[in-house]
């Protein structure tokens, strides 16, 4: 669901959060067009206002565990964690973290990957979180709710600050909690 579709239509901070997304036309390879939230987390009121939206929204829903995915889900999901009262769980790269980890393998637009989890990271029962930047197929939105619901976690929503509608249908039903929709345009 779009923020807008939840309250928020003609909210003035979301046009300020799409209109701080700069497009970047065939990034890493021909054909995508990459949303460089660069300039949200560059603008203290657009950061602010972003992660206040999601604040707003978990603040009251018994969550007790954030997992932001690597790299961008970093910038939001221990923002969000630490008004919220919950721990941030970094879901990494392969061979990012020292020690025991779990390891989810999936598809991206673009290629292949992997996230893994400290083993021991969240406890059974847990109330989770994810957060990432941006989804698109959610090919890593699927693996992060994979890796947390093995480790015993019960995925709550997954949030992004952009995505397509379609990124949903790979979430087996969890929802999904989007601010804006992509911007086509590179200005």
């Amino acid at each position: 669901m779009f923020a807008a579709e939840n309250g928020l239509r003609g909210d003035p901070r979301l046009k300020g959060i799409s209109e701080a997304i700069r497009v970047v036309p065939n990034f890493p390879k021909p054909g995508i067009m990459f949303q460089d939230i660069t300039a949200v987390v560059s603008n203290h009121k657009v950061f602010k206002d972003t992660v206040d939206i999601f604040v707003d929204r978990y603040r009251d829903m018994g969550i007790s565990v954030v997992a932001g995915v690597e790299a961008r889900g970093f910038i939001f999901a221990p923002a969000i964690a630490l008004a919220i009262g919950a721990k941030f769980i970094p879901l990494r790269k392969p061979g990012k973290l020292p020690g025991e980890v779990i390891s989810e393998l999936y598809e991206l637009e673009y290629g292949n990957d992997c996230l893994e989890m400290h083993l021991g990271a969240v406890q059974h029962g847990e109330r989770a979180l994810v957060i990432d930047d941006i989804v698109a197929t959610g090919g890593t939105l699927s693996a992060a709710i994979r890796l947390l619901e093995r480790a015993g976690a019960e995925v709550v929503e997954c949030a992004c600050v952009i995505g397509l509608r379609e990124g949903r249908r790979r979430l087996d039903g969890k929802p999904l909690y989007i601010l804006v929709e992509p911007r086509q345009d590179s200005s």
